[in-house]
């Protein structure tokens, strides 16, 4: 029994070190912090902002940035409702093309409870295309995102 009981804690911690590692190698950071540095909570209270490093926590091997210890004690609680969805990286891209394009963090857009970023320039705001067909482009989107991980 103790063996199976060992077995089955070395097979858990492989699998839980195998997600961290996924998790580090696709989701979008810069300089080892996600979502630029940006308050993941913030965008759900209706305003983006660069979050302090004095309120930093790492989440399966993703640091995210806060702008208030509240704010940090929100994601604490429930990160997988405040986590980008397809690790940070441009909706739009994911859904029309299956690639990991950049964001810029302030484009962004809440559906369903569910933090989406896009790519926005001078010329080209990727969340005005999203929104010509958000159903279809979210459903290829959420495929691509699941081949990504598994590579």
């Amino acid at each position: 029994m103790k063996i199976l009981i060992i077995l089955f804690s070395i097979i858990s911690l492989n699998v839980f070190s195998q997600d961290i590692n996924t998790r580090k190698k696709h989701f979008l950071t810069e300089k080892g912090v996600a979502l630029s540095g940006y308050d993941a909570v913030a965008y759900f209270q209706g305003k983006p902002q660069k979050g302090k490093r004095e309120y930093t926590h790492t989440q399966e091997g993703i640091t995210y940035q806060f702008s208030s210890t509240n704010n940090l004690e929100i994601f604490k609680k429930n990160p997988s409702k405040y986590e980008a969805q397809y690790g940070g990286w441009c909706a739009y891209a994911m859904g029309s093309k299956g690639e990991k394009v950049d964001v810029d963090p302030e484009t962004y857009k809440i559906v369903n409870g569910k933090l989406y970023l896009f790519y926005h320039t001078f010329f080209s705001n990727t969340l005005t295309d999203w929104n010509t067909d958000e159903a279809n482009l979210k459903a290829k989107a959420d495929i691509n995102w699941e081949k990504i991980i598994k590579k």
